[in-house]
């Protein structure tokens, strides 16, 4: 026989003020008893919430910490690949190639599209926030302005990646 079908229905009887019985296959259940077990239920329900949100805080930060990783090794790439740039634009002022001049854009290009950028520093105030002073010319009218970028700089994430080398003037 299917045991579903011989169960009986949920009765609940007033037996008095103070006692409420359920019968269930000839189980009862005091007041008490069924205060006490609505009280674990709920603090079940509580605890599977606090649970849930905590998973959803792990979840969260996890995905901060990928960012994160992923982020730091994105600037060690780009900090390795800046003196090659570098290097690159030395040798364009020494030989003037058209293919050496689309190589470094698109190596600008690509750059740009990681989020960085140049660090704007011609006829600038000196930043030390984000410029280096090599050294110090003196130059009438000049004075802490840069006068010559000897290195670029460069910004990722509005953090400076590389800071840049001026001249200043005094």
């Amino acid at each position: 026989m299917d045991k579903k079908a011989d169960k009986k229905p949920k009765e609940e009887k007033v037996v008095s003020e103070d006692i409420v019985e359920e019968t269930v296959e000839d189980e009862t259940v005091s007041k008490e008893e069924y205060e006490a077990m609505k009280q674990i239920a709920s603090q079940f329900e509580s605890l599977s919430k606090r649970m849930t949100a905590d998973y959803q805080n792990l979840q969260r930060r996890v995905q901060e910490e990928k960012v994160s990783w992923i982020r730091q090794a994105n600037k060690e790439l780009l900090l390795k690949l800046l003196p090659v740039l570098d290097t690159l634009m030395l040798a364009e002022k020494h030989v003037q190639d058209k293919g050496l001049s689309l190589a470094i854009q698109q190596f600008t290009k690509v750059l740009e599209d990681e989020g960085v950028k140049k660090i704007d520093t011609k006829d600038k105030e000196f930043d030390p926030m984000t410029m280096e002073c090599v050294t110090t010319q003196k130059v009438e009218g000049k004075t802490n302005k840069v006068i010559e970028v000897i290195r670029v700089g460069y910004i990722l994430d509005e953090h400076v990646l590389r800071s840049a080398q001026v001249i200043v003037g005094e």
